[in-house]
């Protein structure tokens, strides 16, 4: 497979060698397990049954799953496995499935969704993502996926290009949600509150930077109003690749993220959510390489 699935487009043979995202074309996962952490209309009480792939065609110099990202951890599964996990978790009780950082393996991901939809998979499918996805890679999950969890890091070139190697990042984004909003609308919820269809937009507050978070709350508010939802997320925490760093080494101050959560609520945005203090912690970093015991 000459692989351009994603905007960095290697048109590396990943049959043969591994491409940017660090991964062949033989999937690979680091955890499946149900996972209580997300936004309530996505963990409800029962959590989202979280399925963490291996590799990142990103690839941020603070990411604090670094050792997924770069292929450090995981283990080679099947289509027929994979299917096999996301039914079990199914029959575990969680209230979704939830695909995170897949985009390298749309390909491999689009049938296996299918059979197990077959198979009788019938609670919503998340496609849990970065944001930095090619709109025509995603049209191949239209009808799929149910609910869009992208998130919206940068809108200057130059920080997406400092921190995540990625200068064009924040067109692509805008490009990736555009195409998210329109297959999947406005949020629907049950009665209970979960969220059963639509997109829920995350952006990380990174320390020494809450005039971009202004600029994208901003984006994202007069672009979409309230057909998306928004989580503004402090759970930043400074990893060791990142200890030498002038901004990146500390966490993000409680007056830096209250800046930003006011100028949301002044221009608007209803009902996002948000995080406490305490979110920055590494007890949100999941254990990998296998299933949570």
């Amino acid at each position: 497979m000459i692989c351009t699935l994603c905007p960095r487009r290697c048109g590396i043979n990943r049959a043969e060698k591994t491409g940017f995202c660090g991964e062949s074309e033989t999937l690979r996962i680091a955890r499946a397990a149900p996972h209580y952490w997300e936004e309530p209309p996505i963990s409800g009480t029962n959590g989202s049954g979280t399925v963490f792939f291996s590799g990142c065609n990103l690839r941020c110099i603070y990411c604090q799953n670094h050792e997924i990202a770069v292929s450090h951890v995981g283990y080679e599964i099947s289509p027929e496995q994979l299917c096999d996990t996301m039914l079990q978790l199914q029959a575990d009780g969680v209230h979704n499935i939830n695909l995170v950082t897949g985009s390298h393996y749309v390909q491999q991901l689009v049938p296996v969704i299918r059979i197990a939809k077959q198979r009788g998979l019938h609670i919503p499918i998340v496609w849990n993502s970065s944001g930095y996805e090619l709109p025509e890679t995603l049209k191949l999950l239209d009808g799929l996926v149910d609910i869009y969890l992208p998130d919206f890091k940068y809108i200057s070139p130059k920080l997406a290009a400092e921190y995540s190697h990625a200068p064009d990042y924040p067109e692509i984004a805008k490009a990736a949600l555009a195409e998210m909003v329109c297959q999947c609308g406005e949020q629907m919820k049950d009665e209970n509150g979960l969220l059963k269809r639509g997109v829920q937009v995350r952006h990380l507050v990174l320390p020494g930077h809450t005039q971009e978070s202004r600029r994208i709350l901003y984006y994202l508010h007069e672009t979409y109003g309230s057909r998306i939802g928004i989580s503004i997320m402090n759970q930043y925490t400074p990893m060791p690749q990142c200890q030498a760093h002038p901004l990146l080494s500390r966490r993000v101050t409680d007056r830096e993220y209250e800046h930003v959560v006011r100028y949301a609520e002044q221009i608007g945005i209803a009902d996002a959510f948000t995080q406490e203090g305490e979110a920055a912690a590494e007890s949100f970093i999941p254990q990998w390489q296998g299933e949570e015991s």
